[in-house]
């Protein structure tokens, strides 16, 4: 839809110049092929520890990302939106993984940006490296290799990324062997990797809490639910359709804190993704589970109205940009956290809040369409509750299992407008 709308309006007034300048642009029409939403690091005053490298300065840290649909060329998007310094990326490199820390023999390569092999990012910016050829097949993994040669305080990040990341001393890019001194899940810096996209390829965003980021899958195993609907996309055939994961562990709507709220991250993570014509939003029980829990102990509890108001504004956005806007429901959360420090996530009174939320999702008709979530994970003989299959063990995260039922219960042609 959005690029028959910018085709419509280029064709009407630059008809005479359009040739020329698509000749010119041939190689720079891009598309995401995966995504990390950039989160700010938390100092210690919140509850959930961060359990990454606070500074990388004079380490290589090696990422691993499974890309969604493949190409020819290929290219990397690096942040430093939280950070207050400059921050310097020495050399960088990018292979198809082999296993574990280890690529392709044959596979790497330098990155440069703005044809230089080192860089230095502005705070609050991001850069994105010059196009490399490699062969990216759809599906596969790539390894991104970063080195820092100054201080580089780990200030934006992604917490729950559930891969391993690999972290050595000194300048490893070039390693096809990375002897990792240490190893973590979170992402730092990295926040999406681009191909160069066939004329008929979209994407698809979807932006979410943890439940959309993959907290209760298996960390290394690409067992989100994004994930496989991923790889059902890429078996239905037809127009390549990225999938871009852009869910936030511990994300709201109405307010921050681990990352921002969904009103203020909509542009970035949303709309201003090249070639994306479909959001699908999944977001707002930590609204309603937060305040009144260790989370948030202090935080009032917002109405349903008020969560709906701010679902108002982003569907606005999304049709004002020419992006159809799914709205998916919020799965079962009874005793969440039940017994931990979290106590008080739920109660029968959020679960009412949680219900009217779901009925406008359902029935209002302001959505481009529904996705049930709510239906395939909730347990039959106990309503309001994850089924026991399903249930990560704190009865709000999905498991593999769990996500698997999620992304197959999915039509595919209400994703792709058909």
């Amino acid at each position: 839809m959005r690029k028959m709308m910018t085709a419509a309006l280029a064709g009407a007034a630059f008809t005479a110049s359009l040739v020329g300048f698509a000749a010119a642009q041939e190689d720079n029409d891009w598309i995401g092929t995966w995504t990390a939403s950039a989160q700010p690091a938390w100092e210690a005053d919140f509850a959930v520890p961060l359990g990454m490298q606070a500074n990388l300065w004079n380490h290589t840290i090696r990422q691993v990302a499974r890309v969604s649909i493949g190409g020819d060329k290929v290219r990397i998007i690096v942040s430093n939106e939280y950070g207050k310094l400059p921050l310097k990326i020495g050399a960088a490199q990018i292979g198809v993984t082999k296993d574990g820390a280890a690529i392709q023999p044959g596979t790497g390569k330098a990155l440069t940006f703005s044809g230089s092999p080192s860089i230095t990012i502005p705070p609050g910016a991001p850069v994105i490296s010059d196009p490399v050829d490699l062969k990216v097949e759809p599906l596969s993994e790539l390894s991104v290799s970063l080195f820092f040669p100054e201080s580089a305080p780990a200030t934006t990040m992604h917490w729950d990324g559930h891969q391993t990341a690999f972290i050595a001393a000194g300048n490893k890019v070039a390693d096809e062997e990375l002897k990792a001194d240490s190893t973590q899940t979170q992402r730092a810096f990295l926040t999406g990797i681009m191909v160069e996209a066939p004329d008929d390829a979209s994407a698809i965003v979807l932006f979410g809490d943890s439940i959309t980021d993959g907290d209760g899958s298996t960390v290394d195993g690409n067992d989100r639910w994004p994930d496989t609907l991923a790889e059902r996309l890429a078996q239905a055939g037809g127009a390549p359709v990225a999938v871009l994961n852009q869910g936030i562990s511990g994300a709201k709507v109405l307010s921050d804190r681990m990352g921002v709220n969904a009103l203020a991250r909509f542009d970035r993570d949303v709309l201003n993704q090249p070639n994306a014509d479909t959001v699908v939003l999944m977001m707002g029980i930590n609204d309603i589970g937060w305040p009144g829990s260790g989370l948030a102990l202090h935080d009032p509890e917002p109405t349903a109205e008020d969560i709906i108001a701010g679902y108002r504004q982003l569907i606005a956005r999304a049709h004002a940009d020419g992006m159809r806007i799914i709205g998916a429901t919020l799965t079962p959360f009874g005793d969440s956290f039940a017994g931990t420090p979290f106590e008080g996530y739920y109660t029968p009174e959020k679960e009412k809040i949680r219900l009217a939320v779901n009925e406008f999702i359902r029935n209002s008709k302001e959505f481009d369409g529904v996705i049930d979530f709510d239906k395939v994970v909730v347990d039959p003989q106990k309503p309001g509750y994850i089924k026991p299959e399903f249930d990560k063990g704190d009865h709000l995260h999905p498991n593999a299992a769990g996500y698997d039922a999620m992304a197959n219960s999915i039509d595919l042609k209400l994703l792709t407008g058909e």
